[in-house]
């Protein structure tokens, strides 16, 4: 199994996650401590190992300020399996809807992904140069009926024909070699040989229909039912990435994978389970509704507590595996949980609310900040993009009053009042050649500040 990385101490692990995401510092530290006591317990020895269960963590705070990317970037440092559930999509036992179950089965497709496609960048050189000299094979195909196969006396005699003619094929090909690493082939178009999935009925009901149905079983058993080869012409580069992902295939070692990717779901695996306080028993949402929140609690209580689901991979046990819960609280507290759940969540950590400064933060420091993204995307049409300081503070300013005024979303809302503000300049891009363009504080206010200040156009438009 791979193991977590032991240079990842809790305080390089705020310095990586404080490079995406703004403030939330006591968040930051509940998770890197999370993370540090699983590489912590994978070098304890003996039985005491098994006995040492993960500290799953309840974030509290309201959407956009940072619950879910936390648990994801989280998930990427330590290259674990991670997957993001939603609770009030699942249903009490007996009811049509979301079995809980399937929260372990999702994490062990995301967990065997994970562990192939890093086989498949191990072995990428290998299959690229068996790809090769089968892309040759289809360039240069062998002639059955060559002048030094020939009868003798049918055109001539074979004693002096064959050595030269292997020797002229060998550096035709070596010749074509060149050529084609050198990216000269690649207008040339070849017929190669795909397989294809024929069994695509069950894709009319997509992965939960399946799922809701009771078909997941039958679906991984015709998963391989029904798969035609057929030959498709393509342009030497495509062809030669079809042929290297074939090659691929053919050197993986799925077993290997399927048993590598259990060992890291149970052990490294990562859940984040949103809306948690949407399923808690004192929520104004329980009221009315047509199934029992508390019922729900208890069906995902075996899966949090420790317990082993049997999946088309072999069976998984969920006695390590990390739950990240994440809720709003407005109308519930983590209290009004049952109190099984609760205990088993004893972190409690709690975000704070985005404020106009925050959002001045998010939109430069970040490596992935939203300015950054919108440079670069303009980039591609040769328009240089600049945001001026007094720009950036007022966008900020109104996203922040919008929130205050309609509905707080928190950090989504800069997506939004960026969109409407590059909207006419995302538009012309290709049309209006290569110019640099600043955002100033003007421009902002002349796009923004009459939809901002009109409440309805604010509630609909930002």
């Amino acid at each position: 199994m791979t193991g977590i990385d032991a240079q990842l101490t809790p305080s390089a692990i705020v310095i990586e996650l404080d490079r995406y995401i703004v403030g939330q510092s006591a968040a930051k530290r509940a998770v890197a401590v999370a993370l540090r006591n699983r590489w912590r317990r994978q070098q304890v020895v003996g039985e005491l190992r098994d006995e040492i269960s993960p500290k799953n963590i309840i974030m509290m705070g309201p959407t956009g300020v940072g619950k879910t990317e936390i648990a994801r970037r989280l998930a990427k440092l330590a290259r674990a399996p991670f997957i993001k559930i939603e609770a009030s999509k699942f249903t009490e036992v007996g009811y049509v809807g979301r079995d809980v179950e399937s929260i372990v089965r999702d994490l062990i497709e995301v967990s065997v992904k994970l562990v192939r496609d890093e086989e498949v960048t191990k072995l990428r050189p290998r299959a690229r140069e068996a790809a090769e000299e089968r892309l040759l094979d289809v360039l240069l195909p062998p002639r059955a009926t060559s002048y030094s196969e020939r009868p003798p006396g049918e055109g001539g005699s074979r004693t002096n024909a064959g050595p030269d003619t292997g020797a002229t094929a060998k550096g035709t090909r070596e010749k074509l070699r060149e050529l084609l690493r050198a990216g000269k082939l690649e207008e040339r178009e070849v017929e190669v040989e795909v397989t294809e999935d024929g069994s695509s009925f069950l894709q009319i009901f997509g992965g939960q229909g399946v799922e809701e149905m009771g078909l997941g079983g039958l679906r991984d058993m015709l998963g391989n039912v029904g798969k035609k080869k057929k030959r498709r012409k393509m342009k030497v580069p495509r062809a030669l990435e079809v042929l290297t992902d074939q090659e691929a295939d053919r050197l993986i070692d799925m077993e290997h994978v399927q048993r590598e990717a259990i060992s890291r779901a149970e052990n490294t695996g990562i859940v984040f389970l949103d809306e948690i306080d949407k399923i808690a028993s004192g929520s104004e949402a329980r009221k009315g509704a047509d199934v029992s929140r508390e019922g729900v609690q208890r069906d995902l209580l075996p899966i949090v507590e420790g317990s082993t689901v049997t999946t088309k991979y072999g069976v998984v046990r969920t006695d390590h595996v990390l739950f990240v819960a994440a809720g709003a609280f407005h109308t519930a507290k983590p209290s009004d949980l049952i109190p099984e759940l609760q205990g088993r969540f004893p972190i409690r950590v709690e975000l704070d609310a985005l404020t106009g400064d925050d959002f001045v933060r998010i939109l430069t420091e970040p490596k992935n900040a939203l300015t950054k993204q919108y440079e670069a995307l303009l980039a591609t049409e040769g328009i240089t993009i600049r945001f001026t300081e007094d720009a950036v503070g007022e966008i900020a300013r109104i996203a922040a009053e919008v929130n205050q005024r309609t509905q707080n979303i928190g950090a989504r809302r800069l997506h939004t009042v960026l969109e409407k503000l590059l909207d006419e300049l995302l538009f012309s891009a290709p049309d209006i050649g290569m110019q640099t363009i600043n955002i100033t504080k003007t421009y902002v206010s002349e796009r923004l500040s009459e939809i901002a200040a009109d409440e309805d156009l604010a509630n609909y438009i930002l």
